[in-house]
């Protein structure tokens, strides 16, 4: 089995240093001429499908990617992480070292608790390994969530260092499980 873990293009205001959460933004104009790079380095790859989060910046992405080559599913297990009061405020208010301890595990100001991301990340990656076995699977999601499905493909000790790889927009990898 094979998956492809992309994080959607850039946003307006992943841009601006906003953080999303769960809003439902659009790509912007960079985002959308990454998604179209990103689709010609694809084009010869086949998927034999694809799931998605159900925020719009990652329905689209997909739908850049891939058109109607392949049959999507929207999964919410695989939205962005919930930012509570944070989101739509500057990524600087942001403690990344705080809200990616496992062990410490914050829930302050309302944003979801990392261990519910990779919860629901590794409920989402054991349905598939068991429903397409032999596919090659396209994932469109999140920062959080790619990060986290990235730790766990690659059986990562969970009470180190999670911040040791970088999701930029239109992040993309292989991965042969």
């Amino acid at each position: 089995m094979k998956i492809t873990l992309v994080r959607h293009g850039q946003t307006e205001q992943n841009y601006q240093n906003i953080l999303n959460g769960r809003s439902n933004d659009l790509l912007n104009d960079t985002g959308r001429r990454q998604c179209q790079k990103l689709r010609e380095q694809l084009k010869d790859v086949h998927f034999d499908l694809c799931y998605m989060s159900p925020l719009v910046r990652t329905v689209e992405t997909a739908f850049i990617l891939i058109g109607d080559r392949v049959e999507t599913f929207p999964d919410k297990r695989l939205i962005e992480r919930d930012m509570g009061e944070l989101t739509g405020k500057s990524r600087d208010l942001y403690d990344v070292k705080k809200y990616w301890d496992y062990d410490l595990n914050s829930s302050d100001l309302g944003v979801e608790a990392i261990q519910e991301v990779f919860k629901r990340c590794e409920d989402f990656l054991e349905y598939v390994m068991k429903k397409h076995p032999n596919g090659h699977i396209l994932v469109v999601s999140h920062g959080a969530p790619v990060r986290a499905l990235y730790h766990l493909i690659k059986h990562h000790n969970l009470h180190s260092n999670l911040l040791t790889i970088s999701i930029p927009n239109c992040y993309c990898e292989t991965f042969e499980m």
